[in-house]
């Protein structure tokens, strides 16, 4: 089986990748409903219903499965190689992939929420969720890529750094779209 390591490697990265692209659209597809919640009728409900069909298809046919088939080929590469477990970059990295599915768990809620047309969150609010994965992302590829390498001080403030101009990001963007609804 080891031979085929390298192959369950590449799967479990691709279903990283979509699984990452779920995670960053639905948040999105979240704001859009959230706005279209507050539009006029027909429009509100025309479009409400459209972004529920669009959330439940991403939802249930991209993001839930490539959540379970990377988790099932990182559980694989781990019984080949179950030495990463005794390594430190790997048993953070599990952390922050713990992490990853509280968030998953966390927008699975909403999206239920959403589906309901229950709106609990504003879109800016909605907008600084979506750096979370972001945040998430960063830190895992750093550790992988780094591994022992990382230089701690600086990856945390590395994080803490990335974190701060994604909120500014943030904040310039409603500037922006305050002055021009339409940007």
């Amino acid at each position: 089986m080891i031979e085929y390591y390298q192959y369950i490697k590449a799967l479990h990265l691709i279903f990283v990748i979509t699984w990452f692209a779920g995670l960053f659209y639905i948040p999105r597809l979240f704001i859009y409903h959230i706005e279209a919640s507050l539009k006029p009728e027909p429009e509100n409900h025309i479009l409400t219903e459209q972004l529920k069909l669009m959330t439940r298809r991403l939802w249930y046919i991209i993001t839930w499965p490539s959540a379970i088939l990377a988790s099932l080929f990182a559980f694989w590469m781990l019984f080949l190689m179950p030495s990463f477990l005794q390594m430190n970059w790997m048993l953070i990295k599990l952390a922050f992939v713990g992490l990853l599915y509280v968030y998953h768990y966390k927008c699975h809620l909403i999206f239920l929420e959403m589906q309901k047309d229950v709106v609990k969150w504003s879109s800016n609010q909605m907008r600084l969720w979506n750096e979370v994965s972001t945040l998430i992302l960063f830190a895992v590829v750093f550790l992988v890529i780094l591994r022992d390498s990382l230089n701690w001080i600086f990856g945390v403030l590395g994080i803490f750094l990335l974190a701060g101009m994604l909120m500014l990001g943030i904040k310039i963007y409603k500037r922006i779209r305050a002055g021009n609804p339409k940007a």
